[in-house]
């Protein structure tokens, strides 16, 4: 008859004793028969310790510090401008840098407001990446939003949005011979080409786990029209009142109140 290693090796041990074991010796027999057995056990493999990064993060070797190769310093993207008066872009009001801009968005909102001391008007406020990775805010009004607003429309019937696109805004000149002398202004034309689809997937996921906005054009106001991957620190707020309210309602277990808990938000919701 087979035996098994384990009581072979059992057999064995109780053989070699001249009388009939004690119960002592049977314990120790089976320590030694039960070590052995643990000795060809199956190992687990250690975890992995391989942090699970973005695709737009990285390990400093020196540090070991996760990092982005995005630059973004929340609520203050930098600044890129439309001179209608001169029809160029500029960078922060000063580095001029010709008639063109061109820029994939991964942010955006279109509302009105008065901001910038420039009087209530329709606004586009677009976020994008630079050519140096760096997250930045473009503003159009006027015109130049209608313009946009021409864009969307083929987009939509395409199962397409703006960030699924690269945009080449071109300040095109205008004249207003109703005066004397003619003004001269420029306002911004659009045209797009398909983005690549895995910078397309890096963006948005970019978007939907980091607060984009812009602190100097945010006010709690703001009437907005379309939002994507837009940051309202306002609404959130708002959010959170709510939950909290309702964490105490909940804990009281206090009978449901008619009418709002708080007062309506001035901001429409954002569509994404």
């Amino acid at each position: 008859m087979a035996y098994s290693p384990v009581f072979a090796k059992f057999i064995l041990l109780i053989n070699q004793l001249t009388i009939a074991p004690t119960v002592s010796q049977l314990d120790l027999i089976m320590a030694k028969t039960t070590q052995t057995s643990a000795l060809v056990a199956p190992v687990s493999a250690p975890e992995s310790t391989t942090p699970n990064l973005y695709p737009w993060q990285y390990v400093d070797e020196g540090s070991g510090e996760e990092l982005s190769r995005f630059k973004y310093l929340e609520g203050h993207p930098r600044q890129y401008r439309f001179d209608a008066k001169e029809g160029v872009f500029n960078i922060n009001g000063t580095d001029k840098i010709g008639r063109t801009l061109t820029f994939q968005p991964l942010a955006w909102r279109i509302f009105t407001d008065n901001i910038l001391g420039m009087g209530t008007k329709n606004w586009a406020e677009i976020f994008f990446l630079d050519e140096k990775n760096n997250v930045s805010a473009v503003l159009f009004h006027g015109y130049s939003v209608d313009n946009i607003f021409r864009l969307i429309e083929p987009l939509f019937y395409d199962d397409l949005t703006l960030a699924d696109v690269v945009i080449t805004a071109v300040a095109e000149k205008k004249e207003n011979t109703k005066i004397q002398p003619k003004g001269v202004y420029y306002i911004a034309t659009f045209s797009y080409k398909l983005a690549d689809r895995e910078t397309t997937e890096v963006l948005k996921q970019f978007g939907q786990v980091t607060k984009i906005f812009r602190q100097e054009t945010l006010t709690d106001i703001a009437n907005i029209k379309t939002a994507y991957n837009y940051h309202n620190p306002f609404q959130c707020e708002a959010c959170e009142g709510i939950a909290a309210i309702d964490e105490v309602q909940t804990q009281a277990d206090a009978e449901p109140q008619i009418g709002n808990a708080l007062p309506a938000s001035t901001d429409n919701e954002p569509v994404a």
